[in-house]
């Protein structure tokens, strides 16, 4: 992954996203933007006036129905219409890549897809709580507990959002010293400042990886954080992905991965280190199989790999791709891992037979950089940096799918573990905010008798 100079956040300090080794978006008063970058921060091309932190500026399923935008931009108070605009994005939007090939083949492998499906609703957007990045090409920022439940990163605030109450709440902030509060664990070091860079919550674990190579971990049922500390001494060893899961026996770990090309692992009850694995380039993103046994490790490498979760060992490769990985995603079944990479695509593999993946989902313009099963297995969502998030029917062999087009960075998407809702998060300085979907459901009734 890129090293990116990011000394402060933007939100508190004016250099807080310094990409000045990447190509800046213009912003635009009158004129459509004349460029648009998979690398740019979450700078809005919008401006408007009115207070965003207020109730009134949410949009509401009975609003969007009568001709609300899900996101409140005005459209009648600009120069052009949101076709007009996404036409320009689509033609001027810069994928980021960091090796640059041919695509042509790539094209020809790409699965045929039926698009227009409606399997999740629009439910409600609100701008209470804004989502935030600190690294472009990372976007696991956003977990949903239930239906009603979400967590999100919001400058150094970790946040809470009650879809019920609709109402967000801090449950962590990293911009002060935290100490941890598990003693007799000698990993465990006070850290402050923490610039959070990807996250997880599951099994009422909150677990947060910083751009310094910090890790936090905190139980959502109890005060204090249990667990902090800067697992690597590598000042530019950002930790890119986290995941939680359960060995074979039943004990719960927590999994870094670290830009020094290294996965830990440690006991999520006393966080000891359970191991260090090792591997050729900097490790995106690694997520553990269903069963617990096997560990999808992604990264500065076209190809990706399957390796023993317990020891590290690659026991297979992944072989397809033509850039950086930094997307995975397990189908609860354990048979099918997603992969998503910057050359606009994501790929299918069967685990009992990797020797090529089974189909090949592309995007509209940019990186997939963040993917999602729900937990009965029948939808994929598939999210680009920025506006669009695609939900992919399993039913249909992939085949069928439905496209959210919106406007923003999209710093992370989760479905509830219930299935019946999706939450996306969208990082823009004027329309930042939190977007709920909520699910189909058909129902059908016999015909009663006459």
């Amino acid at each position: 992954m890129d090293r990116f100079n990011n000394d402060d956040l933007e939100y508190v300090v004016d250099d807080y996203f310094d990409s000045s080794d990447f190509e800046d978006q213009q912003t635009f008063s009158d004129n459509v933007p004349q460029h648009i970058s998979d690398s740019d921060s979450h700078h809005s091309d919008f401006e408007d006036n009115f207070d965003t932190t207020n109730a009134t500026t949410d949009t509401t399923a009975s609003e969007a129905r009568n001709g609300k935008d899900i996101q409140g931009i005005p459209w009648d108070r600009l120069n052009y219409s949101r076709q007009e605009y996404r036409e320009t994005r689509l033609k001027q939007y810069n994928n980021y890549e960091n090796l640059s090939r041919s695509r042509e083949e790539l094209d020809k492998e790409c699965l045929e897809v039926q698009k227009g499906k409606s399997f999740y609703d629009f439910q409600f957007n609100t701008r209470l709580v804004k989502s935030t990045i600190v690294h472009f090409q990372l976007r696991n920022l956003l977990w949903a507990t239930s239906k009603h439940d979400v967590y999100l990163m919001q400058n150094y605030s970790v946040m809470h959002w009650s879809s019920l109450l609709r109402r967000g709440k801090e449950v962590l902030n990293a911009a002060k010293p935290i100490i941890p509060t598990l003693k007799h664990s000698g990993l465990a070091h006070p850290v402050s400042r923490v610039q959070i860079s990807t996250m997880t919550v599951k099994e009422n674990l909150m677990v947060a990886g910083g751009f310094h190579g910090e890790l936090i971990c905190k139980n959502l049922n109890h005060s204090g954080v249990a667990f902090c500390s800067k697992i690597t001494p590598d000042d530019n060893a950002i930790t890119n992905a986290v995941d939680v899961s359960r060995n074979p026996s039943g004990l719960l770990r927590v999994i870094a991965a670290n830009n020094d090309s290294q996965v830990r692992v440690f006991n999520a009850e006393n966080f000891a280190s359970l191991g260090c694995f090792k591997y050729d380039w900097s490790v995106n993103n690694a997520s553990v199989s269903p069963d617990g046994k096997l560990l999808a490790v992604l990264g500065d490498s076209t190809e990706g790999l399957i390796a023993d979760a317990n020891t590290g060992k690659v026991t297979g490769s992944l072989k397809g791709h033509l850039d950086y990985s930094f997307a995975s995603a397990w189908h609860p079944d354990g048979q099918i891992l997603a992969t998503g990479n910057q050359d606009t695509t994501c790929r299918l593999w069967d685990i009992r037979n990797l020797s090529e993946s089974l189909a090949v989902l592309k995007g509209r313009m940019g990186a997939i950089r963040a993917l999602r099963f729900t937990s009965d297995g029948r939808f994929l969502a598939m999210a680009e940096p920025a506006d669009f998030v695609h939900i992919f029917d399993s039913h249909s062999g992939y085949s069928q799918s439905q496209e959210i087009d919106l406007f923003g960075e999209i710093a992370g998407i989760s479905f509830s573990p219930d299935t019946e809702a999706l939450f996306v998060g969208v990082a823009d300085r004027t329309y930042g905010s939190l977007l709920e979907f909520t699910r189909k459901r058909y129902y059908h009734y016999l015909d009663s008798m006459l």
